[in-house]
């Protein structure tokens, strides 16, 4: 177990989560963000699936590193493909398709 790798991977994760979920219920987005970002839920649903995919890296590839279990491969696979699924959802949230919560109407 490699834990000088995945407890700093597993604090990021963390930190990415916490924005997600402020970004979902509160509508609150890290101040560089603010501007670019149009769909804010879509935004913290995407920073939750990185997190996630994050933690599951670091749980397959790190932590799972004693024996030949079937599950790790197919585990870290799986996290592989989470992780762009996520940035493209950020990605698509960044266009101007819907208004932001509590933005004024002009």
């Amino acid at each position: 177990m490699r834990l000088y790798l995945a407890v700093p991977v597993v604090l990021v994760a963390l930190l990415i989560a916490a924005s997600g979920v402020a970004a979902i219920t509160r509508g609150w987005v890290v101040p560089t963000y603010r501007r670019p970002v149009g769909r804010l839920r879509l935004f913290g649903w995407g920073q939750l699936v990185v997190a996630f995919a994050l933690c599951a890296q670091a749980f397959f590839l790190l932590v799972l590193s004693t024996g030949t279990s079937a599950t790790r491969p197919w585990g870290s696979l799986t996290a592989s493909l989470l992780l762009p699924t996520g940035l493209v959802m950020m990605a698509v949230s960044r266009g101007g398709g819907g208004r932001r919560s509590g933005s004024a109407v002009t």
